[in-house]
């Protein structure tokens, strides 16, 4: 049976579509970032977690929003450079998009509904929220913005046995 989380469509920043069953059954680390956030360095945490995982079945995905404190100016092309050449991220970046309110995207609406946090359902807090989602999308874990990319492994590891 098919998880619908998995068959959300979402756009990659270079303007392809797909679905998150296009990544073949891996599990799946999703992140709202932003270029110009006190959180930004977990980058390196988050480029890290897939350099270490990324043969074992984990993927990165980050999705760029502009909602928190509007520290996601740039344009896809910017942000693109800003995380390459500072960060060197090589994982799957995707279009800039919302995660709050009337325009959040499906993705986001699904993320919070099956894994609500503090702001029950209908909120993300802030820039660099993480969702762990299992291989057959059934199992969603939501971490805060403050639980850096490398306290994850457990979860992780335990995910990928």
């Amino acid at each position: 049976m098919s998880d619908k989380i998995l068959d959300i469509p979402v756009t990659t920043i270079k303007g392809e579509q797909k679905t998150l069953a296009d990544f073949g059954g891996k599990a799946l680390l999703v992140v709202n970032t932003a270029s110009k956030c006190g959180f930004t360095p977990q980058y390196k945490g988050l480029e890290g977690l897939w350099q270490q995982y990324k043969e074992r079945g984990l993927v990165v995905l980050g999705f760029p929003c502009n909602q928190f404190g509007k520290q996601e100016p740039g344009d896809e092309g910017a942000i693109t450079e800003f995380c390459e050449l500072n960060f060197g991220v090589s994982f799957p970046l995707f279009k800039k998009i919302e995660v709050n309110g009337a325009s959040a995207h499906p993705l986001y609406v699904q993320l919070k509904k099956r894994a609500p946090g503090l702001l029950g359902s209908q909120g993300i807090k802030w820039n660099f929220t993480k969702f762990l989602i299992s291989q057959d999308g059934r199992q969603i874990k939501r971490f805060a913005p403050t639980t850096k990319p490398e306290e994850l492994n457990a979860e992780i590891e335990a995910l990928l046995k």
